[in-house]
């Protein structure tokens, strides 16, 4: 009687378990459907109205000084955030082009490519400082692949 209570209580067990796991999954996948639909997505601004009354403003590009404050590690997911929003706009901007039609903000596409340099720029004074001439060369073939 005993064995059969263990028995029973460990096969509900695996299935309550099971049966979580399975929802979570499901509601996982379900989120991450919904997230990215198509991942062609990402390189199209989300449409905006236009009957907003305030305008739309952006932000200004990284200063120098505040990205000599950064890790090595944020200023390379900096650099890939930067290089998503390049592309974005690059292609929003033909996108545009090719139905004749006005690119809003053109203004934003050469606040990102300063930053961009900006960053390099930094990358590279710290190469330069670093006393290990290998590490140095290593660095510097680095920044210049990006």
């Amino acid at each position: 009687m005993m064995l059969v209570s263990r028995v029973l209580g460990r096969v509900l067990c695996a299935a309550s378990k099971s049966e979580s796991f399975a929802t979570s999954a499901a509601a996982a996948a379900a989120d991450s459907a919904r997230k990215a639909q198509n991942p062609l997505e990402e390189f199209f601004e989300v449409d905006r109205s236009t009957d907003e009354e305030k305008p739309v403003v952006y932000g200004r590009g990284w200063k120098a000084s505040e990205l000599r404050l950064k890790s090595w590690d944020d200023l390379q997911k900096l650099w890939y955030v930067l290089l998503k929003e390049k592309n974005m706009l690059m292609t929003q901007r033909q996108m545009l082009h090719a139905q004749n039609l006005r690119f809003p903000h053109p203004e934003r596409i050469p606040k990102v490519r300063k930053s961009m340099c900006r960053i390099k720029h930094v990358l590279t004074e710290r190469a330069i400082a670093d006393p290990d001439p290998r590490r140095s060369a290593e660095m510097k073939r680095m920044i210049n692949a990006l």
